[in-house]
């Protein structure tokens, strides 16, 4: 099928045949007359299929037809009537690209804000008016706070790699750009991946959408030659060096986990005299744009970068991806892969993994579907072993809807026990206790005692009765009555005395229910209380003197008035 067979029009048809297109892949020939008939859509792709001119040309075609029907251009009054929202700067300046160069005979305008640079150029452009906005979730909130931007003549809302949105955190920014879009609108929802978060998503923001899903979910590009190197950590910088001294390898994408290894990674190469360069979000706006253009052109060889340039990095003939860590997110991989290769090209995508990151590989190739070949006829080889497939999972009984039983091998339907070993001798049964269980049967039917019932509430002994124990006085006569009887007086021994009784003063100035023993400062108050009184001394009666008042150091007050002098 070709672009003339889609419903297109001419200007739009012009632009496509300057840019050198002539047939459209396999989403945009679904999507494109979906779109035309004002269809909300939910595209599924993988990383470069052309999801962008899947949107961006129909888009065009409606604004284009919008502006024609409304008799007079004003362009002093463009209303913003169509807004897509990417996660990375680099997405959203790649979209603006293609929307200029498909509308440059529509006459359709767009801008493309983002953060990370000044809003100066951004909010004079503004001003001027736009047909299509592209923007970032952050930089859009804050002009829309500051009145630059409103959005209630929005007709189409465009959200591109959806799930790339809700992993970066961008998830509360969408729902509140969502809610200050009009009700009446088309909503295109793209996503490389479609997991069930994102499905619940879309399924909240479209209205009777048409589905278009190519390929598989979280599938790799089919002429994408995939290869895995099981190497220790320690040695991947010297496995990469190896590998770029081979100078079939044009230009490599090196992707690293985080920030600082980007750094580290090209600072490396640079060393060993390989041109590289790093790009991450601690980058400025122009350096990263800098480190990009000198790639694309060819200026250097290598660039190094994190997952966040693995979505909008559109770089023609790249011939290989490189995973120099592989990343924990088996999405991911799918992404990074889909650098090389894109709309039918050919590529090849090599992977380091070291024995930390033997999960990571499973898990992708357990999204996949695929084992990924391992390489071992290089310098720095790790003893690894590579995963193998998981096995697929039980399907599920068509007649009543439930898995199918698994079947039990064990011997008795209640025995946890496995089946014994050859060589082993079983243990025997545990039988139970037979004075415990005698025990058991004796009390069961009756009502716990009390002392019971107070050993098993607080550890202690259950021969008082809980209203004693919380009567300081009626159980201490308890333990009284309870004492071990004395004993008896032998012949010729004298009987022995009484012990006096202690005193009720400090007993009765403690509270009920509080511990017999008391604190020191209480035992001091007690004490301070019962002490008597020492009279003071009448000196008008008994003739004496009182005792003169010491006198004040002079010094020191005439050294206070004296001060500073």
């Amino acid at each position: 099928m070709l672009f003339k067979e889609l419903p297109l029009i001419e200007p739009v048809l012009k632009a496509l045949e300057s840019e050198g297109y002539t047939q459209p892949t396999p989403i945009q020939e679904q999507a494109i007359p979906i779109i035309l008939e004002r269809r909300d859509l939910l595209g599924c792709a993988q990383t470069g299929t052309g999801k962008t001119a899947a949107f961006a040309v129909p888009i065009l075609q409606l604004l284009f037809e919008e502006r024609t029907a409304s008799g007079k251009d004003q362009p002093n009054k463009r209303p913003i009537r169509s807004l897509i929202l990417t996660p990375t700067r680099e997405l959203a300046i790649q979209i603006g690209e293609s929307f200029t160069a498909y509308g440059r005979h529509t006459g359709v305008r767009n801008l493309v804000v983002f953060g990370g640079v000044s809003q100066h150029a951004q909010t004079e452009a503004l001003r001027r008016g736009t047909d299509v906005l592209v923007a970032t979730p952050g930089r859009l909130l804050d002009l829309m706070n500051q009145g630059f931007i409103s959005l209630r003549d929005i007709g189409i809302f465009v959200l591109d790699e959806a799930d790339r949105m809700l992993d970066m955190g961008f998830i509360h920014d969408v729902k509140k750009v969502i809610a200050k879009l009009p009700a009446k609108r088309q909503t295109l929802f793209f996503s490389a991946t479609m997991p069930p978060e994102i499905a619940g998503l879309a399924d909240s923001i479209l209205t009777d959408p048409a589905k278009v899903e190519v390929t598989p979910v979280s599938s790799t590009a089919e002429k994408v030659s995939q290869a895995v190197y099981f190497v220790d950590k320690k040695d991947k910088k010297h496995l990469l060096i190896h590998l770029l001294k081979d100078k079939s390898i044009a230009s490599a994408l090196i992707f690293t986990r985080t920030k600082h290894g980007a750094n580290r990674v090209a600072g490396d190469l640079s060393k060993a005299g390989i041109r590289a360069e790093a790009i991450h979000g601690n980058k400025s706006q122009n350096a990263r744009q800098a480190a990009l253009s000198n790639f694309k052109n060819g200026r250097i060889r290598a660039l190094v970068a994190t997952d966040i340039a693995a979505r909008g990095i559109d770089i023609e003939e790249l011939s290989h991806v490189i995973n120099f860590e592989l990343p924990n997110i088996p999405e991911t991989y799918v992404h990074r892969i889909g650098r090389t290769g894109r709309a039918g090209a050919s590529g090849i995508a090599l992977s380091f993994c070291e024995g930390e990151e033997i999960p990571y590989l499973k898990d992708i190739q357990k999204l996949t579907g695929q084992l990924v070949p391992v390489v071992t006829d290089h310098p720095y080889p790790a003893d690894l072993t590579a995963p193998a497939l998981p096995e697929p999972r039980q399907q599920k009984d068509k007649r009543n809807g439930k898995k199918q039983p698994q079947q039990n091998n064990r011997s008795q339907a209640g025995n946890n026990r496995p089946e014994p070993r050859e060589g082993i001798i079983p243990l025997p049964d545990r039988k139970p206790d037979q004075q415990r269980q005698e025990n058991r049967n004796d009390r069961s039917g009756q009502a716990p005692r009390n002392g019971d019932r107070d050993r098993r509430r607080d550890g202690r002994g259950g021969n008082e009765r809980t209203e004693d124990r919380r009567n300081p006085e009626q159980q201490r006569s308890n333990q009284r009555d309870q004492r071990r009887p004395e004993r008896p007086v032998r012949e010729g021994e004298e009987p022995r005395k009484a012990r006096p009784e202690q005193k009720q003063q400090s007993i009765e100035s403690f509270k009920p229910g509080r511990n017999r023993f008391a604190s020191i400062l209480e035992v001091a108050t007690i004490e301070k209380q019962n002490r008597p009184q020492k009279p003071k001394p009448d000196y008008r009666k008994e003739g004496e003197q009182p005792p003169a008042a010491p006198k004040q150091n002079g010094y020191r007050r005439n050294n206070r008035n004296n001060r500073g002098k």
